[in-house]
């Protein structure tokens, strides 16, 4: 993997003088989302220190989460470190597709977190996640537990090698969808069978996919996804969707698409929720706002955290409300922010809700010489009565 494809996934519609462009400073909010609720958000720091490794893991993007248990959340990453951080650099590593981690406890102060990841036959740390076709890697997307049963998203990602000095030298050619039927065993005993997601389309055309974000309700598992327009890129990716009876998850045929009201079988005739959304993101029912919440970065990257609300899963979403304003983007000129997402599941009280970020940067070597950025840093957001 080239050093130039670590800084830019999923957000190749986007150059860097746009984004400073976006840039800010970071405060904490009290804003309303609504006539009803207030909330104002802080950082977290004490799950930035759970997560702060020195050796073997010490950095990732991505941070999907999906709970196994009251007790246990499953963590999913993208390009993952494995080395060692050195007087605050990474000395000695090497930078893998995927890597996965168990997080057993909520309470930050009193949680643990085990890191998972393969190796080669001569112990070279590989991704936890590989195509079982061997064309290209896997970034992990969205995961639902069902059942007995857990189920991952997986972006195929190719590199296309145009212009070896280019940062645009990957695309996606397909989705994925891991099933592992003994989520409750070690990690390094699952027993995974991958299915290719037929749905989709990645010719540069109009691009769309699913399992973006994913959330059952009653007996349908919710499959969000992103369409890119070409001619839209300035305004961004609308959000799509896609529903299929939890229990049929990986029979394609019984899946169905949303269309201004109805569902219908062919994917291609998806209408879009809303526009500016990003290419990872979350939505959960929040039961404390008896609404559903989709919380993303703006435009994919930015240094602002967005939330919208709905009473239902497909809608009518609200106008979107900022959430908070990542501060990292002031320490280097570089740097930028995105991958924001909502971990209720981590909440210690109906009224908190946990969001995770990444700060990366555009120069490989600055965020290999500054162990601070690369790795999901933590917010709590609480709402007011």
């Amino acid at each position: 993997m080239s050093s130039n494809q670590l800084h830019i996934k999923r957000l190749a519609r986007f150059t860097q003088s746009f984004y400073l462009w976006l840039s800010g400073v970071a405060i904490v909010f009290l804003v309303s989302i609504s006539s009803a609720h207030e909330f104002s958000v802080v950082p977290y720091p004490e799950y930035n220190t759970l997560i702060a490794q020195t050796t073997g893991w010490t950095g990732a993007d991505g941070a999907y989460s999906v709970p196994l248990s009251d007790k246990v959340t499953l963590w999913l990453y993208g390009d993952t470190w494995i080395g060692d951080i050195v007087d605050g650099k990474h000395s000695g590593g090497t930078i893998i597709n995927n890597s996965i981690a168990l997080q057993h406890g909520i309470n930050p102060k009193t949680a643990s977190l085990k890191f998972y990841w393969k190796t080669d036959s001569t112990g070279k740390p590989r991704a936890f996640f590989t195509p079982d076709d061997g064309l290209g890697w896997f970034w992990l997307q969205a995961g639902m537990k069902v059942n007995t049963k857990l189920y991952i998203f997986l972006s195929q990602i190719v590199s296309t090698q145009s212009d070896p000095n280019s940062i645009w030298n990957f695309k996606g050619v397909g989705t994925w969808l891991a099933e592992i039927e003994n989520p409750t065993d070690d990690p390094m005993n699952w027993r995974i069978r991958q299915y290719k997601v037929p749905f989709g389309n990645f010719d540069g055309t109009s691009t769309y996919f699913f399992g973006a974000a994913v959330m059952q309700v009653g007996k349908y598992m919710y499959i969000y996804g992103c369409q890119d327009e070409p001619s839209q890129w300035i305004v961004g990716r609308n959000m799509i969707l896609a529903r299929v009876p939890a229990n049929r998850l990986t029979e394609f045929r019984q899946w169905r698409f949303y269309n201004n009201g109805k569902w219908v079988s062919d994917s291609k005739q998806c209408s879009y929720l809303f526009n500016g959304i990003a290419p990872e993101y979350s939505v959960n029912y929040l039961p404390y706002l008896k609404k559903y919440v989709c919380v993303y970065t703006e435009l994919g990257m930015s240094n602002r955290i967005l939330m919208r609300t709905a009473l239902k899963p497909y809608g009518s979403w609200s106008q979107p409300t900022t959430v908070y304003l990542c501060p990292e983007v002031s320490w280097n000129s570089t740097y930028f922010c995105y991958a924001a997402k909502a971990h209720p599941e981590l909440s210690e009280s109906m009224d908190e809700l946990i969001i995770t970020y990444v700060c990366n940067s555009f120069d490989f070597w600055q965020m290999v010489a500054d162990s601070r950025i690369y790795f999901p840093r933590y917010i709590k957001l609480k709402f007011k009565n």
